[in-house]
């Protein structure tokens, strides 16, 4: 994979990320945005605000400062404050992900070799990407989990509902066929 490929497919795996998160958060209401299993589980409210924290921490001047900023209080993203709705977090949602593609948008092939240091640890650049997709990966699957307990009899499938498997394989490749 040519470098500058890779980095057009990092992009396009995190919109699907950030995609898949939004459609699941907009099947729950109000409430359950900020509802948590038990003491020991996060909302998916929590979740979003831990990313959003994350995303400005670790993009914010990604190639020149290490990607925990001494500003960061991680642990205040896991605490539900006063003036946290609903809206707020989507703002700060919104404001992580601009500061990821942003921080992506103007990487060269060159970049790709360069060292980034997270935590005072040192990465690739690649690396840097890459752990990134994980960790964002696995927290969006804990927001679709959730939105998908608190949807219940509700819920829209985000991929390919029980039972259609054959439908939607046949389908794609009818698409392939006229490509």
């Amino acid at each position: 994979m040519q470098p500058d490929h890779y980095v057009t497919d990092a992009v396009r795996q995190f919109r699907k990320l950030k995609d898949l998160a939004e459609r699941a958060r907009a099947q729950v209401t109000d409430e359950d945005l900020f509802t948590r299993l038990d003491e020991e589980s996060n909302s998916i409210a929590v979740i979003m605000k831990h990313m959003a924290g994350n995303m400005r921490s670790r993009w914010t001047d990604f190639l020149t400062s290490d990607g925990e900023k001494p500003d960061r209080n991680r642990d205040r993203e896991f605490v539900i404050e006063e003036g946290d709705t609903r809206d707020r977090i989507v703002e700060r949602w919104n404001a992580g992900w601009r500061c990821l593609f942003e921080a992506l948008a103007p990487l060269s092939a060159g970049d790709l070799e360069r060292t980034v240091i997270i935590r005072g640890e040192p990465h690739s650049v690649i690396e840097a990407i890459n752990r990134q997709l994980t960790h964002y990966a696995y927290h969006v699957g804990q927001i679709v989990f959730l939105a998908k307990h608190y949807g219940a009899n509700t819920w829209q499938s985000l991929s390919i509902p029980r039972g259609k498997s054959e439908e939607s394989n046949a389908a794609m490749r009818r698409k392939g066929e006229k490509a």
